[in-house]
């Protein structure tokens, strides 16, 4: 069994993110920057550490003045410790609404598959391995 500690797991995902793993709809929204390496990774980053630490995905509503600009993905640790490594990407006083646990994907999601393959991939190449989904 393999320890790694938060801040490694955190520190290779931030080193791995980039244009290529952004969600296409938060591109189109406002494009990826690397003074913000966070945007549009939410999804595949709680699938990655999903991956790591089992638990629960959970899934709410990101809200600017009242109006509903997509959505956000976070974990919840079977210890019930919520963690949210892209909380970071809201900058500009989104709130988000209407959390609720969801049920992980099975096998390959049709839109966001390469994406999470390439994340996951370069998360490795900094920590050597990860387990795999289904573990």
């Amino acid at each position: 069994m393999t320890v790694w500690d938060l801040l490694a797991i955190d520190n290779a995902l931030r080193a791995s993110w980039a244009a290529d793993t952004c969600s296409p709809d938060d591109l189109a929204r406002a494009g990826w920057q690397p003074d913000n390496p966070a945007w549009g990774q939410c999804d595949i980053t709680a699938l990655i550490v999903n991956d790591i630490f089992g638990g629960d995905l959970l899934l709410g509503e990101v809200r600017s003045a009242g109006e509903q600009h997509g959505f956000h993905w976070w974990n919840r640790l079977p210890t019930g410790i919520e963690l949210d490594l892209t909380r970071s990407q809201f900058r500009n006083g989104q709130l988000i609404t209407n959390a609720r646990a969801i049920q992980r994907p099975r096998g390959p999601s049709p839109r966001r598959w390469d994406e999470y393959l390439l994340l996951r991939q370069r998360v490795i190449n900094h920590l050597g391995h990860l387990p795999s989904p289904d573990s």
